[in-house]
């Protein structure tokens, strides 16, 4: 028989339909490919692109050759850092500036890795371009929340094949933020406890749906997981923010990430994905609001959300914002735990 699952982080129903009971190979399809131009992400292009934010590279003049991780501004920005923000209302609408950042981080110089190809150290390279750069747009008070993400293959909404993830900064708390936030908060202030804690160690616990467990982080299909193979890297201690891991932690985080990675690649069939880093927001004081962040360190848990693009969203979950899952997290957890990476 089918569950309702209730998500007490996301606050929203899930339907985990056991009936359905879909396995790895019934998702299983043809990567779409994506088309095949001049790679401005790669060796040699620099000039292709934006000057650069940032780099990892040995040697050499910025905007050349000889770089690891490069950063860049978006071509196209969804949202632009120059000028201020004029929050105004609009008859009974509320309306700003379009202020923001909208960052490119190139993963590797070579066009043929995904993320999930990459050597640990490779990916610690891309772990310390993360921090470095939410640090640094952290400075600027007028964003309110960074959101650093990543699509993989052309049906979860990459345009280019060239291994990439982005980072924006937006002016407001969006509102799975908000969400987040206050249900954290709201857990903290009742039971003097992390929730996210509490989860793990119950995850933990349970066993059935645990992927992979290391010293400091385990991996986890979610109880109430909306979509198919759904993914959640936590830390395991408590930590709000993931821009105070210090070089030691990002490399053994390096680790759990390529883990979870390759599990997907090989179990899925190197299946798109989006992939989110869900960290704390700017602890910046706001003007008439003294007790805004004053339990964030001690109420939120930063982690990582890996989401297969396998299933498409249609009317019943645009109109009642209930998920249909038809492969149980325990059912993946299992196929995942038992891959051979």
């Amino acid at each position: 028989m089918s569950e309702l699952r209730w998500d007490p982080l996301k606050l929203h129903w899930v339907i985990i339909a056991t009936e359905r009971g879909r396995r790895p190979r019934d998702f299983q399809s043809e990567p779409e490919p994506l088309p095949v131009t001049s790679c401005p992400f790669c060796y040699g292009n620099e000039d292709k692109t934006p000057p650069e934010i940032f780099a990892i590279r040995p040697s050499g003049m910025p905007n050349t050759p000889n770089w690891k991780v490069r950063v860049i501004p978006n071509k196209y920005p969804a949202l632009r850092i120059e000028g201020e923000l004029e929050n105004r209302g609009h008859g009974p609408y509320d309306v700003m500036n379009g202020i923001g950042a909208h960052e490119v981080i190139i993963e590797t110089p070579d066009h043929d890795k995904s993320m999930a190809d990459l050597a640990p150290a490779e990916l610690t390279d891309v772990l310390v371009t993360w921090r470095t750069r939410l640090l640094d747009l952290r400075r600027d008070f007028r964003f309110r929340y960074m959101i650093l993400f990543k699509n993989h293959g052309a049906r979860a909404g990459a345009s280019l094949a060239h291994s990439h993830s982005q980072l924006i900064a937006v002016p407001m708390l969006p509102p799975v933020a908000t969400t987040e936030l206050k249900v954290c908060r709201t857990h903290y202030a009742n039971k003097e406890r992390c929730l996210f804690c509490d989860l793990i160690t119950f995850e933990l616990e349970q066993g059935v749906r645990v992927v992979r467990e290391f010293s400091n982080f385990v991996t986890l299909a979610p109880y109430a997981a909306s979509f198919p193979f759904e993914l959640r890297l936590y830390p395991k201690r408590h930590s709000h923010d993931f821009a105070l891991m210090n070089d030691a932690q990002l490399a053994e985080l390096a680790v759990a990430l390529k883990d979870m990675l390759m599990r997907v690649k090989l179990v899925l069939k190197d299946a798109p994905y989006n992939f989110i880093l869900h960290t704390c927001p700017p602890m910046h004081k706001r003007p008439g609001k003294p007790a805004m962040w004053t339990s964030l360190e001690y109420d939120y848990h930063w982690h990582i959300e890996l989401v297969p693009r396998l299933t498409s969203i249609a009317g019943f979950e645009w109109g009642t914002g209930f998920f249909i899952n038809p492969t149980s997290p325990e059912d993946a957890a299992l196929f995942l735990r038992e891959a051979e990476v």
